[in-house]
């Protein structure tokens, strides 16, 4: 495989020692010494989106928020990073994925790929219902996004039918499954949004945001042990989604489980370490460890009372 040197990312690229210093600072992309082409195609990603006047902590922010939601150790050479409008994309097997949101996008530009490759057949995916196969696939895609759109603009009962449609076309499909069931969970209708996480779980085991949607609405329900259950599940999908080792913390507290709880505040302090969340998880951390300190004092005295007939130690 044909390497690259600094020196020849520099000059290939355009772009000088110091904005690739940045870059490397900002963690958005790992400091090495010699460069792949793949990293040549990363690095003109980045480029482009500097040049377009996307700031590096919205980068940086979206390349967190996808090792944490996909555990990847490095999404920009695990994935593609693109630009979706205001909001930054991740091209994964197949699927585009907006981290911050937890939200799979349409991919339109494999759409109109699909459309130049299939045009013939196009007219007629759209209906009847049935299940996926090689026209239905954007049957299904036409409608998620007919729902997306109409919950967007609030026709809540427009987007409950789409996704139970699709649902009906496909039993499988565990993205229907999280958008209707957190339709329901905002209706407070947890027992239904219950029943949708739970088949989301059971279509696609390795969904992560299925078990952390679960682990939310089980704790709407005070069901704390079938909650930390299931966030326990989403952090070891992905031991780097910080949202759920916040979760976790939380529900480890309302049980009493302190020095459980201390741990995944101090993961979650690691992970994301700016912003509100991040001052309350160290805020939470720093009385944790006060309370401990405290607690095994007391324990020591109640532990090892004074022995009987020894004389009182006295000031001189």
């Amino acid at each position: 495989m044909t390497s690259y040197s600094r020196q020849d990312v520099l000059r290939i690229l355009q772009i000088s020692s110091r904005q690739l210093q940045g870059w490397e600072r900002a963690g958005i992309f790992p400091q090495q010494q010699t460069y792949t082409f793949q990293d040549l195609g990363q690095l003109r990603t980045l480029r482009v989106l500097r040049e377009e006047d996307v700031s590096a902590a919205s980068i940086r922010h979206s390349i967190v928020a996808m090792k944490a939601v996909a555990g990847m150790a490095n999404p920009l050479l695990e994935a593609c990073l693109v630009r979706t409008g205001t909001r930054l994309a991740f091209r994964h097997h197949g699927a585009m994925v907006d981290p911050i949101s937890r939200q799979l996008l349409f991919d339109f530009e494999r759409l109109d790929r699909m459309d130049r490759m299939d045009r013939p057949s196009a007219a007629s995916d759209v209906s009847p219902l049935r299940r996926p196969g090689a026209t239905g696939l954007r049957g299904i895609q036409d409608r998620f996004l007919a729902a997306v759109q109409a919950e967007e603009s609030g026709e809540k009962q427009r987007a409950i039918t789409l996704y139970e449609e699709i649902l009906e076309i496909d039993p499988e499909y565990a993205a229907a499954y999280i958008n209707l069931g957190t339709i329901h969970f905002h209706l407070r209708q947890y027992d239904r949004a219950e029943g949708l996480y739970r088949r989301a779980t059971e279509a696609d085991p390795g969904y992560v945001l299925a078990f952390f949607d679960l682990g939310n609405v089980l704790d709407e329900l005070e069901r704390f042990d079938e909650s930390i259950a299931a966030y326990q599940k989403a952090v070891v999908l992905a031991p780097r989604y910080a949202d759920a080792h916040y979760n976790l913390a939380l529900a480890y507290e309302r049980k009493g489980h302190h020095r459980s709880a201390l741990r995944h505040w101090q993961a979650y302090a690691r992970l994301d370490n700016q912003g509100p969340w991040a001052d309350h998880a160290r805020s939470q951390i720093r009385k944790l460890l006060s309370r401990e300190k405290l607690a095994i004092v007391w324990r020591a005295e109640s532990f090892i009372p004074p022995r009987k007939g020894l004389a009182a130690l006295e000031l001189i």
